[in-house]
């Protein structure tokens, strides 16, 4: 229950604005008045009865604060004493008496003066009174308790009264809270909820207080550790320097090391700086740790260190005819950088792209370059790189920083003119942590690279001296714009007596020493290989080559261990299943028999050329074409433009012009699981058509390659080498080529021309006129009807030999 003083009276007294502070009730509080209003109202204040109402400002930074910039609630205090000052303020002690509420503001004669009407409650006393005083006293204690700048003694005193609301005013008078928070408490006018949002209030205080005491000793017991561990370090370094082992020692040595690595200026300023403040930081703090870490990779890459070159072109090419056979043009493209280093003093580095299908000898061609040169020889792998801090690494504000790959290497080679080969550069990918390849332009650009920076070292680093080598199975996955640094030198797939002459000078005489075999215990005749090549590898490359070797040699083994040393076995085609099982291809043609509505084309893939055989057959329906084979939309287009062709010539071709709308045509390639896509089997979709519409069979011997248009041009295709290898290794003899191609047969090796009998062709009509077992007749209609569908399915045709043109 509340009791309620009347007050209902009001009363006229002069008023002062004050900032940054509330007066409440009970309270003695000193301040300065200086501004001349305010002057003015204490100086009539203390004529009078020496009471002043005083009331906060919304905003402390206005000097002449209006009536609305004023909160309407203050405190009637009585003015205990005043002294002037030289500067004319006035310095006064005030003491709360009672909280009064403005009726009416006005500003006249240079001063403010108020109607306040005082407000007064007290609390009747009851239990629920009682427990809250006694909850607000103890947390008042716990707060003093805790807070530093309060006296426990003189706060515990001034908090024991019986009165509720004195209890209240005096515990907010003393809270170190914001004025807003102190202006609310101040115009809560009964004392039972003003004690219960006190309450409320320091309880929050406290539970700040407490994590600012746990922080603190937290910080404060850091301290003490780390200043343990200085005091033990200095005296760790007074007995160094007792015993002569003083850590200045180990300074002045990394110095030197500095001084005499060959660094660039700004790399050795770096270093210096870098070493400077490892000079003054703890042994064995984390920081020290991290610059001695980059000190040490500074001094590890290879500065001025460097291999001297070997510019005797005989002996390079020495080096090279023995380490590889075949690959001629590599080979002169490395004996001609040999020759301008043997010319140019100080030529910039090269950046070569080796392509081609896995297995020609890419990657040990590397190697063989750099022990023709003298050079040491370095290997990155890129396959599956994904981020582009493996090239240019970490920054050092990272922990466990690293330097990239490429620095790293070049610590390994320990010279900075190594032969640095970048392995299947066109398997790298992308993520959110960057493009490697993007990382790679300014590594393979000579322009550029001699001033590398990689984001550890964070200094320039020269490039320029490395020779570049990299690998590709495939270019069209490397980015444009990587692949313009590099100069791009494609190794094709070895012929048949290629890969003998290399199984005869280096696979059979690695795998009989991998074995333990000598040439007494096995001996491989020139045919022997020749079959293991014919029947059971089919590559563009000698790797399975080699595991089939290596499979003969292991089971000659087995019998030495049975039968002892004694044994002597020559592997020739006759006794060669006895080693490797059944054949596992053919080395006849594609087709043993002329076939309508079936024609081999060429393809190129990144293992190297394949044969592609085409078969179409016609049904009952309604002009419906079909294709099948896990094609690709460019592949479906040539068979589009292909269909277009047939029907655009179906009366030279001896058909009926509306043939197509009594039957469904499907094409198909076979190996359907595997994807097909490319413009090139354009004219083997368009003869196959041909043939099933005709009825006249496809040679068996033939095979072909070209881009067809609607109108029946060949247009020239990529891959030739591959693709006529191909057709080598399945024993076809008569290849169709676009005649624009014929300028690439320069690239052919020449026993394989003198094998195959090539034809180049400009239009469509030349390659059925090559392609088809016999002449069409265009007077004869072969458009085929409902009644003879079952006789377009393929049928054989007995072979009457490859026809010359």
């Amino acid at each position: 229950m509340l009791l309620n003083r009347d007050k209902a009276e009001t009363r006229r007294m002069p008023m002062l604005p004050i900032r940054d502070v509330v007066i409440f009730p009970y309270m003695m509080t000193p301040f300065v008045v200086g501004r001349e209003s305010s002057v003015r109202a204490l100086e009539e204040a203390l004529a009078g009865d020496k009471r002043i109402f005083l009331a906060t400002q919304h905003d402390a930074t206005i000097d002449e604060p209006k009536p609305n910039e004023i909160y309407q609630v203050g405190t009637i205090v009585n003015i205990v004493q005043s002294l002037k000052l030289p500067d004319s303020n006035i310095k006064v002690l005030v003491e709360g008496v009672e909280r009064g509420k403005i009726v009416s503001l006005t500003d006249e004669d240079g001063l403010f003066r108020a109607v306040v009407r005082p407000i007064g409650q007290r609390a009747e006393p009851s239990p629920q009174l009682e427990a809250l005083v006694t909850r607000v006293t103890a947390l008042f204690e716990q707060y003093v308790k805790l807070s530093q700048s309060l006296n426990y003694e003189t706060m515990i005193a001034a908090v024991r009264v019986d009165d509720a609301s004195k209890l209240a005013d005096t515990i907010a008078a003393n809270l170190q809270i914001g004025i807003e928070e102190k202006q609310e408490l101040l115009e809560i006018f009964d004392p039972v909820e003003r004690l219960s949002r006190i309450g409320d209030i320091l309880e929050l205080e406290i539970e700040k207080l407490n994590m600012d005491r746990t922080i603190q000793g937290r910080v404060k017991r850091q301290m003490e550790r780390a200043q343990k561990e200085y005091y033990l370090n200095e005296k760790i370094k007074a007995i160094q320097k007792e015993l002569g082992r003083g850590e200045k020692s180990e300074i002045d040595e990394l110095k030197k090391k500095i001084e005499a690595a060959g660094m660039t200026k700004d790399a050795q300023e770096k270093a210096l700086q870098e070493l400077k403040r490892l000079e003054m930081m703890p042994p064995m703090s984390a920081e020290s740790t991290v610059s001695r870490n980059y000190l040490d990779w500074l001094l590890a890459v290879p500065w001025k260190k460097k291999t001297r070159e070997i510019k005797d072109i005989e002996k390079a090419e020495q080096v090279l005819e023995e380490d590889h056979y075949g690959l001629e043009k590599i080979k002169e493209r490395i004996l001609e950088f040999l020759a301008v280093r043997r010319i140019v003093k100080d030529p910039k580095g090269s950046i070569l792209c080796f392509v081609g299908p896995p297995g020609v000898g890419k990657t040990s061609l590397g190697m063989s370059i750099a022990r023709a040169t003298g050079r040491k020889f370095v290997r990155m792998s890129l396959g599956g790189v994904r981020d582009e801090a493996e090239i240019r690494g970490h920054r050092r504000t990272y922990i466990g920083a690293l330097p990239g790959q490429i620095l790293q290497m070049m610590k390994k080679a320990g010279t900075k003119n190594p032969v640095f080969m970048l392995d299947e550069v066109e398997k790298m990918s992308m993520d959110f942590r960057g493009d490697p390849s993007a990382a790679l332009l300014e590594v393979l650009d000579p322009e550029q690279n001699y001033m590398f920076v990689d984001h550890y070292l964070d200094v320039e680093y020269d490039l320029s001296q490395v020779f570049f080598i990299c690998t590709a199975n495939v270019i069209h996955t490397i980015p444009p714009a990587l692949l313009d640094r590099m100069e791009v030198l494609r190794l094709s797939g070895y012929t048949e007596l290629e890969k003998i002459e290399i199984a005869k000078r280096f696979l059979v005489k690695k795998q009989k020493e991998a074995t333990g075999l000598t040439d007494e215990n096995i001996r491989f005749t020139d045919e022997g290989l020749a079959a293991i090549i014919q029947f059971y590898t089919r590559e563009s490359g000698v790797r399975n080559l080699e595991r089939e070797i290596a499979n003969v040699c292991r089971k000659v083994a087995r019998k030495v261990v049975k039968e002892g040393r004694g044994v002597k076995i020559v592997v020739t085609p006759e006794n060669l299943s006895e080693f490797l099982g059944i054949i596992k291809f053919r080395d006849t043609f594609a087709e043993k028999k002329n076939e309508i509505g079936l024609a081999v084309g060429l393809a190129w893939t990144e293992v190297g050329g394949q044969i592609l055989v085409t078969e179409a057959t016609l049904m009952d329906g309604k002009g419906r074409l079909t294709l099948t084979g896990k094609l690709g939309d460019v592949m479906q287009e040539s068979a589009q433009a292909a269909m277009s062709y047939i029907r655009s010539r179906s009366h030279l071709l001896g058909l009926e012009a509306d043939f197509y709308r009594r039957m469904d045509i499907h094409v198909h390639v076979p190996e359907g699981a595997i994807p097909k896509d490319g413009p090139s089997a354009g004219i083997t979709i368009a003869t196959t058509l041909a043939s099933a519409l005709t009825k006249i069979p496809v040679r068996r011997d033939v095979a072909m390659t070209g881009e067809i248009t609607l109108r029946g041009k060949v247009l020239p295709i990529g891959g030739l080498k591959e693709k006529l290898l191909a057709a080598h290794r399945a024993g076809l003899t008569t290849i169709v080529l676009p005649k624009d191609n014929e300028k690439d047969m320069a690239d052919i090796p020449a026993h394989i021309q003198k094998e195959l009998q090539i034809h180049f062709v400009e239009t469509m009509d030349q390659v059925l006129q090559i392609a088809l077992e016999r002449p069409i007749d265009p007077l004869a209609s072969r458009a085929p009807d409902a009644s003879m569908a079952a006789s377009f399915q393929p049928v054989e045709v007995q072979d009457q030999g490859p026809l010359t043109h």
